[in-house]
C-alpha cells in the first residue's frame, strides 16, 4: 500500500530509535541500517490505517527481524576468522541512542556489547528494551511473544550475566583521558615496565582484523603478556607501515561512551582501540581493525573536529 507523508514522517521520526534498538541488539551498525530497513519495507506494506500504536508495532518488527539476525549471525561467527568485536560508534553517532541514565550508557558500551555476545537472543534482547529504553515488562511480553512473568524473569538472568562479567567501577572522563594518554605515552618508550603499572593483572588485548588486517586469533592475557604485545604494535616497523599503506596519525577520542585510541590514515579510520579504564588501571584493549567495520567511524570522522594527534606517526 502507498505511505502518506504523514505515515512517512512518523516512520522518520521513529528510525532513530529503531535504529538505537537495532544496533545494541545486533552490535553492527551496517546490520541495524538494514534491519531498520527491512522494518521500513514492511511499514509500507502494511495497512497502517489498522495499527493501533504505530511505535509499538515497529518496535516489535525490528525486534523480531534482529532476533532472526542474530541466530543466523552465530552462525557465521563460528567460522569468523579470529576473533569477533562489535563496529564501534564513535562520539556523537545518533546510532548512539539514549544515554542519559547509567543503564543506557552501560547498555552501549563497548564492553557491555561483548558480554551480551554470551547471552541467547531472547535474553538480549530482553535485556535491551527494559535496560536501555525502559519498556515495561508488560510491552517487552507482547513484542516478543511471551508472557509478563517470563519477560521479568529472563532480564533478572541476563542482567545477572552482563554483572557478573562487567568490569569494576568506572572512572571519570578526564581521569580516563590522563590514563589514555599515559598509556600512549608508556606504549612509544620502547619499555615494558610502565605499561605493565598501567594495567590490572588480568589485563587482556582482543583484536578483530576479519580476515582482512592480520590480528592474532587468541587473546593476549595477563599485564605482562599485554605489555609486552602493546609495546611491539608501536614500535615503529617499516613491515607494518606497508601494511596499512603509510603512518597513521593516533587520536584520543571516545567510542561507545568510553576512552578509545582513534588511527587515522589519509583521513580514514583504520582502527579504533577501545580502553576499558578501571580504578586499578587498563582491564582491557578492544581493538577493531575490520575494514568493513570502520566505514561509518570514518564517516563520522570526517564530519568532526578532533583537534592535534597524540601521536603523528604511529607504527
Amino acid at each position: 500500500m502507498a505511505l502518506t507523508m504523514s505515515d512517512v514522517d512518523r516512520f522518520e521520526a521513529s528510525r532513530p530509535r529503531l535504529e538505537a534498538i537495532a544496533y545494541r541488539l545486533l552490535g553492527s551498525a551496517s546490520e541495524a541500517e538494514d534491519a531498520v530497513q527491512e522494518t521500513y519495507l514492511r511499514w509500507q506494506a502494511a495497512d497502517t490505517g489498522r495499527i493501533e500504536v504505530p511505535e509499538a508495532w515497529l518496535t516489535k518488527v525490528v525486534t523480531n527481524l534482529c532476533l532472526n539476525q542474530l541466530t543466523s549471525a552465530r552462525v557465521r561467527r563460528e567460522t569468523y576468522v579470529g576473533q569477533w568485536l562489535p563496529e564501534p560508534l564513535l562520539a556523537g553517532d545518533p546510532m548512539l541512542g539514549p544515554v542519559d541514565t547509567v543503564e543506557q550508557r552501560e547498555s552501549v558500551s563497548y564492553a557491555v556489547l561483548v558480554l551480551l555476545e554470551r547471552l541467547s537472543p531472547g535474553e538480549r534482547a530482553v535485556y535491551v528494551l527494559r535496560a536501555a529504553f525502559d519498556y515495561p515488562h508488560r510491552e517487552i511480553a507482547e513484542i516478543l511473544n511471551i508472557s509478563e512473568a517470563a519477560s521479568q524473569q529472563i532480564f533478572h538472568r541476563a542482567r545477572k550475566h552482563v554483572a557478573a562479567g562487567k568490569a569494576r567501577a568506572e572512572v571519570d572522563e578526564a581521569a580516563a583521558r590522563r590514563i589514555v594518554e599515559e598509556f600512549l605515552a608508556a606504549a612509544t618508550s620502547g619499555r615494558t615496565e610502565p605499561l605493565v603499572r598501567l594495567l590490572t593483572q588480568d589485563a587482556v588485548s582482543i583484536g578483530d582484523g576479519g580476515g582482512k588486517v592480520p590480528a592474532r586469533t587468541k587473546a593476549f592475557e595477563g599485564a605482562l603478556a599485554v605489555a609486552r604485545f602493546m609495546r611491539g604494535l608501536f614500535k615503529p616497523s617499516k613491515a607494518r607501515r606497508a601494511l596499512v599503506g603509510g603512518s597513521p596519525e593516533v587520536f584520543a577520542s571516545t567510542a561507545n561512551g568510553g576512552p578509545a585510541l582513534v588511527a587515522v590514515l589519509d583521513g580514514r579510520v583504520i582502527g579504533v582501540m577501545c580502553l576499558e579504564v578501571t580504578p586499578e588501571g587498563i582491564a582491557a584493549f578492544r581493538n577493531q581493525a575490520n575494514p568493513d567495520k570502520l566505514d561509518r567511524a570514518t564517516r563520522r570522522w570526517a564530519a568532526e573536529n578532533h583537534g592535534e594527534p597524540l601521536l603523528l606517526h604511529a607504527f
